[in-house]
């Protein structure tokens, strides 16, 4: 018998690209280019685009009624599978569309979603995303079957009238608690493995998808960590050694990008991948400076950083791309707003001198330079301070060990307690330079057994506790 084979259409779906104007809506000069960006990432042809103004969406259909007509007209015209929405709607409307163009209807959060589990490779971003497009799916879950019969129930089950679609229901609810636990204990060991990795400061790339975060980091650390011209290129934190000229070793993360009307319950699904950032000493905004939106984009990554309540965090805002700039005056529209950002072209090495200098004199703002007595007794603090920071020099004496130290200003609780003297360099350095010899005497704190009353100058220090445990990075 000859063998049959069975055709496939692999070409890529023809999509329709939609979008509502509302009064309070910020229009760009080109109002669809980002959801064209989503769409081709999704691996959609776009054939055709349609956009309507209103003061309020139609409760039935979203568009009015002429627009969906010359919806259908359109999509009967190019033979289009899909039409993709730069809006949020509710699973009333995106039904009611349907059946009125007879063509399948997303909005803008199922096309991210999908974009995130298309690209999701790691155990953690997977749960995320699964537990995002179950909390997305549950109110618009459709019958897929046919049947809606009274099913025949066993001992302990609910009884006679359960319909298919309410088990349904129990199940993605079963899910996405077991998903929330589990999620649970990953965001628990990341923050432990986070906390723990402080053998260097870190510092997180954060921005706008597309802004050329992960080409920043391969110019800074020539890590070769994958980087592609599209939306949403990385989606797992990757964190590499970085030697900063004068500095040393600081560890660098890239993390997720982020967008506009980004799904609140993607942003709370990927938290323990974000944890990096979290923990970050310091925050590196990187923004798109020849994006025509690159003031809106701005201002949606620190709407982010809100959400994950990390918008107070040390940040240096780069202005990356500015060898695409169309001309010298756009990039200084951005520089009159953001007069402190570094404008620098990660992918021709432009300005990265500068953005390197800025780095590290914003670390050193979250440093202290210190001699520290400890009696050679205390092996916990010895290790500590090496464990913790930048030990430079040790001198041992006859009741204590001197330990030349660069500390992080967060690392210093169980140092200012257990220390037997702390003196602070720099307060020294500062007042030899002022040729005041009192105020250079005094730059010793003294501390015996944690009795204040010893003490002749008290060095406010954070008082922040330390867990340990460790993780690697490569």
């Amino acid at each position: 018998m000859r063998e049959q084979h069975q055709l496939r259409d692999d070409s890529p779906e023809r999509s329709i690209l939609a979008r509502l104007i509302l009064p309070e809506h910020t229009v760009e000069a080109d109002p669809l280019e980002e959801l064209y960006g989503l769409a081709t990432t999704a691996g959609t042809q776009v054939v055709d685009e349609l956009m309507q103004r209103l003061s309020r969406p139609n409760h039935g259909t979203f568009f009015g009624k002429g627009k969906v007509e010359e919806l259908r007209l359109m999509v009967e015209r190019h033979e289009a599978d899909v039409v993709i929405f730069d809006n949020d709607l509710t699973p009333g409307q995106i039904r009611n569309l349907e059946k009125a163009i007879d063509a399948k209807v997303i909005d803008r959060t199922e096309l991210i979603l999908d974009i995130f589990a298309a690209g999701a490779r790691t155990y953690e971003a997977r749960l995320a995303v699964e537990l995002a497009q179950l909390e997305y799916s549950l109110p618009r879950l459709k019958r897929m079957w046919t049947h809606l019969s009274r099913q025949a129930m066993g001992v302990g089950m609910r009884g006679p009238g359960e319909k298919q679609l309410e088990v349904d229901r129990r199940l993605a609810q079963k899910r996405i608690h077991d998903l929330k636990e589990e999620l649970a204990k990953v965001e628990r060991r990341r923050e432990q493995q986070v906390q723990a990795r402080k053998e260097a400061p870190t510092v997180s790339l954060v921005g706008y998808t597309n802004a050329g975060k992960s080409t920043l980091m391969n110019a800074l650390t020539e890590a070769n960590v994958h980087a592609a011209d599209k939306l949403f290129a990385t989606l797992d934190t990757r964190t590499r050694r970085w030697q900063l000229p004068g500095w040393g070793t600081v560890l660098l993360s890239d993390t997720v990008g982020f967008i506009r009307d980004l799904p609140h319950s993607l942003v709370a699904s990927f938290k323990s991948t974000l944890e990096e950032t979290r923990q970050a000493e310091l925050l590196l905004h990187v923004a798109d400076a020849s994006s025509p939106t690159v003031f809106e984009q701005i201002s949606a990554v620190y709407h982010v950083l809100e959400e994950l309540e990390i918008e107070a965090k040390d940040t240096l805002l780069v202005l990356n791309k500015i060898d695409a700039v169309p001309n010298a005056a756009a990039l200084n529209r951005v520089l009159e707003r953001y007069p402190n950002a570094i404008p620098v072209s990660a992918k021709n090495g432009i300005g990265l001198v500068p953005l390197i200098e800025a780095v590290g004199e914003a670390l050193g703002r979250e440093f202290y330079d210190l001699e520290v007595d400890v009696s050679p007794s205390d092996g916990k603090l010895l290790a500590y301070l090496a464990a913790k920071g930048e030990v430079l020099s040790r001198k041992y004496g006859e009741e204590t060990v001197t330990i030349h130290v660069r500390m992080p200003a967060g690392a210093m609780g169980p140092v200012h307690r257990d220390a037997v003297a702390i003196r602070d360099l720099d307060e020294q350095r500062a007042a030899a330079a002022s040729g005041d010899p009192v105020k250079s005497a005094l730059g010793e704190v003294a501390k015996d057994n944690g009795d204040p009353s010893s003490s002749n100058v008290s060095l406010e220090l954070p008082n922040v506790p330390i867990s340990d445990s460790s993780t690697e990075v490569a």
